[in-house]
């Protein structure tokens, strides 16, 4: 469990004056992440709203060496400066100890650089990749992406008289992820902090790579009050849309809910899948609903399977 005292007295890394929307959560997620650990970072940040906001030329909320990447390229990105620096470690020309931590959206991770993800895990670069996932590419407009659930309203899959939003589900990147059998992979949202911080900090103390898939929700994107996003990412958790699970040393181990909530709840806080709403489409929310219910269930199973039921209730 994370200390809150000890938490309070590590300086920020990232700082206020950037122009994230009002609302948004990725600063709030990122922030949660960079205060579990108290070594220098060097951060990388793929292309999207979270670098486009902090980093507007000439200003910076950063108080760290920071890397802009492209869309497909932050993990490599950075696993090649983590290989320099212990290079460079090896010959007496640097000292100290860095961690090294990559940002990515959904975008980025899910889709344009999922491959060059797959190659850096792979590889073995001791660096934590964040994927900061709003569900879509809001940074160019709202379009769908791997991560975006189906029957969402987006740019490229619009509501309409022939469509009812995105038809395909979202990817399991965490899982995918999992698979290649790296030191630690996590799920956490920004509506747990606690969650997020011990995992965080679990990250950066693991042995090589480690990957963290947060939920941070985009008002502009889902259509929420601007002062509803840390309460959507909880019910996210509730509902057993985003469950929080950690994959450690191959062991898994799934947080459960105190109470689970009906998806419908959370669903009809968001303006992006209000048209499910209308007469007709009940076998949608009915669908969705089974959906998320498999998911789970499977989910639990291989928490059975490979170890980790020892996790209480939380």
């Amino acid at each position: 469990m994370a200390n809150l005292k000890e938490l309070a007295k590590r300086p920020e890394v990232l700082c206020g004056g950037h122009r994230l929307c009002a609302g948004c959560t990725l600063s709030t997620a990122a922030r949660m992440v960079l205060h579990a650990t108290d070594k220098p970072v060097v951060v990388g940040a793929a292309t999207g709203c979270f670098e486009v906001a902090t980093t507007i030329y000439p200003y910076t909320a950063w108080r760290s060496p920071f890397i802009h990447n492209a869309f497909e390229n932050v993990a490599p990105t950075m696993s090649g400066v983590e290989a320099a620096y212990e290079a460079l470690s090896r010959r007496g020309k640097v000292s100290g100890e860095r961690v090294f931590v990559a940002f990515g959206g959904d975008g980025a991770l899910y889709d344009i650089g999922f491959g060059s993800l797959s190659g850096a895990l792979e590889r073995g670069h001791k660096m934590v990749v964040v994927c900061l996932n709003n569900s879509a590419y809001m940074n160019t407009g709202i379009q769908r992406s791997g991560a975006t659930p189906r029957c969402a309203d987006t740019t490229t899959a619009p509501v309409g008289a022939a469509s009812t939003g995105k038809q395909q589900f979202e990817k399991d990147l965490t899982a995918i992820v999992a698979a290649h059998g790296i030191p630690y992979v996590a799920q956490s949202s920004v509506g747990d902090w606690n969650d997020l911080v011990s995992k965080s900090e679990k990250a950066f103390a693991a042995n090589g790579p480690a990957f963290i898939n947060v939920l941070v929700p985009c008002t502009r994107g889902w259509r929420y009050d601007p002062a509803a996003g840390i309460d959507l990412a909880q019910e996210a958790f509730t509902s057993c849309y985003w469950p929080n699970y950690e994959v450690e040393g191959g062991v898994w181990r799934v947080k459960k809910p105190k109470e689970h909530t009906p998806l419908v709840d959370w669903l009809k806080k968001q303006g992006r899948f209000r048209h499910l709403f209308k007469k007709g489409n009940e076998h949608l929310l009915a669908e969705l609903q089974a959906y998320v219910d498999r998911k789970w269930e499977k989910l639990l199973q291989m928490e059975s399977c490979m170890g980790g039921a020892e996790h209480k209730k939380q």
